[in-house]
């Protein structure tokens, strides 16, 4: 079970994805807007499971409120919108979105990206114990990282790219996330250094890294399929 907010301005929408949501056996929170969504988010963040944010809102949109929600916490979070043009696809997942769902939608759909995102966050939470992930043992404790019993020797902004990644998977980070959270906000520096450390993280993760450690073009990486 899950306590998920599903912010919507329109009520019928509202209820039906909360009625889906009861049904599944989650506890959902209304929001009539982006400002409630982002005020409910800040009352109740240790406890919020999961976001579903449609993008054209009164008040605080749904790309603003991700993007203050996703400065703060790693919450699956659901674009959900009417709107199907790639530009608003992009601008969701730049925001720091995990999923994106086009309206008119499937209810008993939408449930599966729900349930999808909330075992993935299951996955990537908890990094004080050593994670098996298909041949990949990531031990934070320890800061360090073996592949099929042989540990790899990763540089600090490789480790800390990895653990990024691995914290929430399946979810895109943009290179500037990924240049933000590592090389910090006052970095001063082309944004493809990222490229290049993701380059070198992969190669020396071998296959696994080919298979899992994945480019979306255009926005950033992931890591998928564990």
């Amino acid at each position: 079970m899950g306590r998920i907010i599903v912010a919507d301005d329109e009520q019928k929408i509202r209820k039906l994805v909360c009625d889906f949501l009861k049904r599944e056996g989650h506890d959902p929170i209304e929001a009539e807007d982006g400002d409630e969504a982002y005020e409910l988010f800040s009352q109740n963040s240790e406890n919020i499971d999961l976001m579903i944010l449609d993008i054209m809102m009164p008040g605080l949109n749904g790309w603003k409120v991700c993007k203050k929600v996703r400065s703060v916490s790693n919450v699956p979070i659901i674009i959900l919108t009417a709107r199907s043009e790639e530009f608003d696809e992009l601008m969701g997942y730049e925001s720091g979105a995990d999923d994106y769902v086009t309206k008119p939608f499937s209810p008993t759909v939408l449930m599966k990206h729900v349930e999808a995102l909330l075992r993935r966050a299951r996955l990537g939470c908890a990094f004080s114990e050593e994670k098996n992930l298909k041949d990949l043992v990531f031990n934070h404790e320890a800061h360090e990282v073996r592949l099929n019993g042989q540990e790899i020797e990763l540089t600090i902004k490789e480790y800390s790219i990895l653990k990024k990644l691995l914290e929430a998977p399946g979810r895109v980070f943009s290179r500037e996330q990924l240049l933000d959270s590592i090389w910090g906000f006052d970095y001063v520096g082309d944004v493809r250094t990222v490229d290049s450390h993701v380059a070198r993280l992969r190669t020396k993760l071998g296959e696994w890294g080919a298979a899992h450690l994945k480019t979306v073009y255009g926005i950033g990486y992931k890591i998928e399929d564990i």
